[in-house]
């Protein structure tokens, strides 16, 4: 079997129902290794007063090496997500309501066809795996939630969290599974 590399992200953005436009991305694997990217592209003026507040403010200063264009954030984060995985490995994406950050990592792309055949074309659901597990007792968000890079790593705790409660469930009694 081809070795399995885990990577747990999330996404920040402004969206209007039609459009996601990218703001941040922050992605972590199972070993603790990150990859962290705000888009100089994004349109700041279309962000509502929640974006605004929860979002925008807790961004980094302008000077910060984690700005960069969504050219650079493509690349970049296509050799983050496939680092060490050999040519027959397998990347598999896990995010808290992954729909909407499914979408905007993709669109760093464009089009589905354009979407490389290392990334996965869909993204699974944290919150449904919890579901799925019986919601077992989850470690609380940060005070950075809404910071990508923060909400990933809280994505690699849920993991986790979750894991221990699925293996270490009585015996006979069945949790979900992968």
């Amino acid at each position: 079997m081809a070795p399995l590399r885990r990577i747990f992200y999330d996404t920040e953005f402004i969206e209007d129902g039609h459009t996601i436009d990218l703001v941040s991305i922050g992605a972590v694997d199972e070993d603790g290794n990150e990859f962290y990217a705000v888009s100089t592209e994004f349109d700041d003026t279309r962000a509502i007063p929640w974006v605004r507040k929860n979002v925008l403010d807790k961004l980094p200063g302008p000077s910060s090496k984690a700005w960069m264009s969504r050219e650079r954030i493509k690349v970049e984060l296509l050799e983050f997500l496939t680092a060490g995985v050999p040519a027959r490995g397998s990347v598999e994406l896990w995010a808290w309501y992954a729909a909407y950050d499914h979408v905007a990592l993709c669109q760093l792309w464009g089009p589905m066809p354009a979407l490389p055949r290392a990334i996965p074309r869909f993204t699974k659901d944290l919150r449904q795996r919890w579901d799925d597990l019986g919601r077992p007792e989850l470690p609380p968000a940060g005070v950075d939630q809404h910071d990508a890079v923060a909400d990933a790593r809280h994505n690699l705790a849920r993991w986790r969290a979750m894991e221990k409660a699925r293996v270490s469930a009585p015996e006979g009694v069945r949790i979900g599974s992968l």
